[in-house]
């Protein structure tokens, strides 16, 4: 039997759920609040179809719990649901670009990041595109070494870099459910040096960009385990100590994460600015960076079914990844090989619904995807199912997703739970054997 992961569990997934946790409310509690005070049917089923199922509440229903949550009718509507639901704190996007600043919102996401179980995004739209925007504009400022404490030396600096290639293998290998507190306490530490410790101007550099590498690392392994909230403070504190770390291409690399989770949570418009704010932020960054976040850019376009301005993308792409081996890179850029440039090209013609293309190439990502990825080659597995289920090949799919079921549920991944259920459910609508012998085999592992 796998391990269950309380992820599911503690994930807040609406802002609806905070506002019952904060209050102690069960769903009937909600319910019977709005009924009060409009005199209707306290049936406990409104509260989940508002919660899980995307249902938006009537505007009397919404105005009645805005009253009884104490927030004024104008802000309901003019945010609009669920955004004008009182969600706790929200990140300080005012937070200067100076070294101090980035080491005060690193102090405020260490640690506390870890007991925030936001299931959903707690910066407004359009805040996200601001934040690339101001990025791109501002200059990296001097680093000033005033703390004063234990002195930081090369050694202790070399630990540290040394560490981080271990952390991505194991988020790559485990999950994000299974490394985020790991990587989370490595960033306290880090972080306290850089308050507590003396050291000069250019270990002070290195160690912002340790600072900024942990920070998209644990705000990927928060994202991929399902805390939306927790990824978005983990980044916005690690774009501001990459900026202070002068480093570009690790900043770009970082909103290129954050373009990715907007996309996931159906806002490609934001998304876009965000994709291409990395683009034009790492213009001078080696070719396998350039590729890397050329193809997240095509991505993006392609959720929004632009295909011209996503293959003129994809052509970019291929040129910039051709001299990828040619030149040196950063380390955490490594990932970024033939074998993940396959994938997200896959990834574009899938979402332009391109099956075939998508199918070639994915067979080209599998064929390449390195042993110790097992949660990407869950991804690509299933994403190659559902291309050989529009090609109308059911047993090809069925086996797909048998081969991937048994690693999405040995690693704690959110993101690869849900496609997994998705294309499961999908190939439930199909009469054929193979799909009784894949439910079967996919409730026992989900069980």
């Amino acid at each position: 039997m796998t391990r269950p992961t309380s992820t599911h569990s503690q994930l807040l997934v609406h802002p609806l759920s905070y506002v019952r946790e904060q209050r102690n409310w069960t769903q009937q509690d909600l319910v019977n609040v709005v009924a009060r005070r409009l005199n209707t049917a306290a049936r406990r089923e409104k509260a989940c179809r508002w919660e899980r199922w995307g249902v938006v509440p009537d505007e009397d229903t919404q105005l009645a719990l805005a009253d009884e949550l104490s927030v004024d009718r104008q802000t309901v509507r003019a945010l609009g649901w669920p955004h004008w639901l009182p969600t706790g704190p929200a990140i300080s996007v005012s937070a200067p670009w100076t070294a101090s600043g980035a080491v005060g919102l690193l102090d405020d996401t260490a640690g506390p990041a870890m007991l925030d179980r936001r299931g959903f995004l707690i910066m407004q739209a359009g805040l996200a595109a601001a934040v690339a925007e101001r990025w791109l504009e501002a200059e990296p400022s001097k680093i000033t070494a005033t703390l004063q404490g234990r002195r930081v030396d090369l050694d202790l600096l070399d630990c540290f870099e040394q560490r981080l290639p271990a952390l991505r293998r194991m988020d790559a290998s485990l999950g994000g459910g299974s490394v985020r507190s790991l990587v989370d306490a490595e960033l306290r530490l880090v972080t306290d040096l850089l308050r507590q410790s003396t050291y000069t101007a250019e270990v002070g550099r290195r160690l912002l960009g340790i600072a900024a590498e942990l920070g998209r690392i644990a705000g990927w392994a928060s994202f991929d385990a399902g805390f939306h909230a927790a990824a978005e403070r983990y980044w916005f504190a690690a774009l501001h100590a990459a900026h202070s770390a002068a480093d570009r291409a690790a900043g770009a690399n970082i909103l290129k994460c954050m373009s990715l989770q907007l996309v996931d949570t159906e806002r490609p418009t934001e998304a876009l600015r965000l994709a291409d704010a990395a683009r034009a932020g790492a213009k001078d960054s080696p070719a396998r960076v350039r590729a890397m976040l050329t193809t997240r850019l095509a991505r993006t376009h392609a959720v929004l079914g632009e295909s011209v301005a996503c293959e003129r993308r994809l052509a970019e792409a291929e040129k910039e990844m051709s001299r990828a081996d040619e030149e040196a890179s950063p380390t955490w850029a490594s990932y970024f090989d033939h074998a993940e440039y396959s994938a997200q090209v896959a990834a574009c013609y899938l979402l332009l619904h391109r099956h075939q293309a998508s199918d070639r190439w994915l067979q080209q990502t599998l064929a390449l995807q390195p042993a110790e990825r097992s949660r990407d080659r869950a991804t690509y597995l299933i994403w190659r199912a559902d291309s050989v289920l529009h090609l109308g090949d059911i047993d090809h799919a069925c086996a797909l997703v048998a081969e991937a079921a048994p690693e999405v549920t040995a690693t704690r991944s959110v993101r690869n739970h849900r496609r997994l259920l998705d294309i499961h459910g999908r190939l439930r609508a199909h009469r054929h054997p193979a799909v009784e012998l894949l439910d079967q085999r996919v409730r026992s592992l989900l069980a």
